[in-house]
């Protein structure tokens, strides 16, 4: 009889334990998904800034049309590389953060080209974008490094005994930093 009830008591807290431990699982994947669209977020606010960027500064160097054609096809390229959260390979993510370079080195020759025009420099509107450019690439930085930390915190939690034998048993993997 006391046998019987201890294997109840032992078996109780195994599935409670598991059960606790499942959610706290999919909880932290689940973080790891919103940080993720956080990212994307803010990587698609920056592309959907280019094309008025662009149009300002098109009015103003005209002659300037391979720069300009640059940033263009560089924001194609970006805005075409699209990861969902199951996709976040190291090899997709790499491709992804190349599309993303390719942008901002773009807009960095964007920018420089933009320097040359005073009176482009003084307009209004090519000012608002780039202040708006310059919060859009503080909010990408800030939420690259906030998904990084929560994939940390994901990454250890399905290393750490003896939330790895549950990890095991419902295929929680390893998440790609950024």
């Amino acid at each position: 009889m006391k046998k019987g009830i201890i294997g109840i008591i032992v078996v109780a807290v195994l599935a409670i334990w598991a059960y606790s431990g499942y959610n706290g699982l999919v909880e932290k994947d689940e973080a790891v998904a919103n940080k993720w669209a956080a990212v994307e977020a803010d990587y698609q606010r920056r592309a959907d800034l280019i094309p008025n960027l662009v149009a300002t500064v098109k009015g103003y160097a005209e002659h300037e049309s391979s720069t300009l054609q640059g940033v263009t096809e560089a924001r194609t390229k970006a805005t075409s590389v699209q990861l969902n959260v199951d996709d976040l390979t190291e090899e997709n993510l790499k491709a992804y953060q190349q599309a993303q370079s390719e942008v901002s080195s773009a807009l960095g020759r964007l920018i420089a080209v933009a320097e040359s025009y005073p009176d482009l420099k003084a307009n209004e509107n090519f000012r608002d974008l780039q202040v708006q450019l310059e919060g859009t690439e503080n909010r990408i930085s800030t939420e690259r490094r906030k998904y990084n930390e929560t994939v940390k915190e994901f990454n250890a939690s399905i290393r750490r005994f003896p939330t790895n034998l549950i990890a095991g048993i419902f295929g929680f993997e390893k998440q790609t930093m950024f």
